[in-house]
């Protein structure tokens, strides 16, 4: 469950000895993330957090070759949607560190992220991440003290509690409808874009 109207604070227990910065080390994404043509017959939105397990799931063993068969071949436009589960400081971490890789090299880094969920839960695992994934020490804690870039990503999560009625990760709209709640298996998932893809039936004319 997502707690409605919370500030979070990123903490040291997020695996950095945060130092205050004034500039993160390069620009960060504005606004959600998306891949795949915007013109697309089928929007997919995914509400994720860095911190879910079954989110890092979905992206380890499924989000790969759907991506390869459906986004890259302009069937389907993906949108993420960051959600912040506890811990909370560890997810909003997760997504600074992947922001602050630039729009270009967001997707590559969350998917570091997920892949490396466990460690973001021990000391010094947040870092050895953001190196893994590019930055050096000094540029992962500017990223993570950048306070505009946290309240950013706070008004979005309250925007999707309040608006959208999501509660919890992953959750998955499809052309604008709540789809599914959880992990989304490959073949599930595919049946249910694939009949979007359709779309319905060619209407009839009653015979007199």
């Amino acid at each position: 469950m997502i707690p409605p109207d919370r500030r979070f604070v990123l903490a040291a227990a997020a695996g950095l000895a945060l130092a205050p910065a004034a500039h993160a080390a390069t620009a960060m994404a504005q606004g959600d993330v998306s891949l795949g043509r915007p013109s697309a017959k089928v929007k997919l939105v995914e509400y994720a957090s860095a911190s879910c397990p079954h989110c890092a799931a979905f992206n380890n063993e499924v989000f790969g070759p759907f991506r390869k068969a459906y986004i890259d071949t302009g069937k389907v436009h993906y949108t993420l949607k960051e959600m912040l589960t506890p811990p909370e400081e560890v997810a909003a971490a997760g997504f600074l560190i992947a922001r602050c890789r630039g729009p270009a090299r967001y997707f590559p880094t969350l998917d570091l992220v997920f892949r490396r969920q466990e460690e973001l839960f021990h000391p010094g695992g947040l870092l050895a991440v953001a190196q893994a994934a590019g930055l050096g020490k000094a540029q992962a804690e500017a990223c993570v003290s950048d306070k505009a870039a946290l309240a950013a990503m706070n008004a979005r999560v309250q925007q999707a509690v309040d608006r959208d009625g999501v509660e919890s990760t992953p959750t998955f709209f499809l052309d604008g409808r709540k789809a599914h709640e959880g992990n989304w298996a490959y073949a599930d998932l595919t049946a249910a874009v694939d009949a979007a893809l359709r779309g319905p039936g060619p209407a009839t004319t009653p015979r007199r």
